[in-house]
């Protein structure tokens, strides 16, 4: 390693670790510090890019000094429509004062990532939504039904010939109904989500130990993780969900891998995360489900409830971890991020 090198990494540990690209530039828009992640997305290296001027690197020139002026009077901007000058990939840049020394830190987040934190916001905030009728169902739906299942019993001991086959079919009825509320209402808040240490491999090997045939399921685990803090019934249902989500798109491989993702961040969460895939070679999901799957109700399954991939999402979000999907013909990939809390 180049002796600046040494230099400016023991100079700003915290930022070579940090998940997000951070450049650190002078007054006059000349690059001081650009953490590993920086260095990977403008194709260089740190020597390379120290002195330099930022616009030798990202376009346009224009709109850079414009966002250098405002930042430097203390005000936070953001602007996306940036690209490097050596490779295309579009970025949104962050600037704000140095609280360290007369400069701008920036931050850069290549434009598919906004996207995908957008997307995530916007199944956030609607899960929410989803969660508070769950709610309110609970309390202005299930009590009455209960009632009337009660009712209908009562009426069903007492009665017979025509009598007690309405009776028999009410409480058929209601009870079809209660098993629709039951399964809505997981999609809702959990009050008792505590967690115990789990380990995440033998909690998919349990999932996928009766795989019928012709399925082949392959692993692909790192041996080295340590046991998960998790509430082990409600992720084992979001495994077993997203299994049968496999199974019904007529896969015939179905991979099983887990990693640490040293360069993923989640809200609300400063540590190590865990990235969990199932990829599988089904039926492709189709283009206009891809952005509202996790949407109750939404399925490209002319059969099934619409809601196991909802519940999915929430047990992600009970644990503060999150759920995306890619999917092209022959390779479909659901990735979980999850963190990887500390032992207490």
């Amino acid at each position: 390693m180049h002796p600046l090198e040494q230099q400016q990494q023991a100079t700003y540990p915290l930022l070579d670790i940090m998940p997000v690209a951070v450049l650190l530039l002078d007054a006059q828009g000349n690059i001081s510090h650009a953490n590993e992640l920086t260095q990977s997305f403008l194709g260089t290296s740190l020597r390379r890019l120290c002195g330099r001027h930022l616009s030798d690197f990202i376009q346009p020139s224009s709109e850079i000094e414009r966002m250098m002026n405002r930042a430097l009077l203390g005000e936070t901007v953001s602007e996306d429509g940036f690209c490097g000058r050596h490779h295309p990939m579009p970025y949104s840049l962050h600037f704000s004062a140095r609280p360290d020394a007369d400069g701008v830190v920036i931050v850069m987040i290549p434009e598919a990532n906004r996207v995908e934190v957008e997307e995530h916001a916007r199944r956030h905030e609607m899960a929410e939504a989803v969660a508070r009728i769950a709610l309110e169902m609970a309390h202005e739906v299930k009590n009455p039904l209960a009632s009337l299942r009660g009712a209908a019993q009562l009426l069903h001991e007492q009665s017979d010939g025509e009598a007690r086959e309405i009776t028999q079919h009410i409480m058929n009825e209601v009870g079809r109904i209660q098993q629709r509320i039951d399964l809505f209402l997981q999609v809702g808040p959990h009050a008792n989500v505590d967690k115990t240490r789990v380990n995440i491999h033998a909690l998919i090997d349990e999932v996928c130990a009766a795989a019928p045939e012709p399925v082949v399921v392959r692993r692909v685990y790192d041996p080295s993780l340590p046991l998960l803090l998790l509430h082990h019934e409600r992720f084992r249902q979001a495994i077993e969900n997203l299994w049968q989500n496999a199974l019904e798109a007529g896969s015939q491989h179905i991979t099983w891998e887990t990693r640490v993702a040293p360069l993923v961040a989640l809200r609300g969460y400063q540590g190590v995360v865990l990235e969990i895939c199932i990829r599988s070679d089904g039926k492709e999901i189709p283009e206009q489900l891809k952005h509202r799957l996790f949407d109750p109700y939404v399925s490209g399954k002319s059969r099934g409830s619409g809601l196991g991939l909802a519940i999915v999402q929430r047990v992600l979000q009970e644990h503060g971890g999150r759920v995306s999907v890619t999917s092209t013909r022959g390779n479909t990939c659901f990735t979980l991020h999850v963190p990887m809390h500390k032992e207490a």
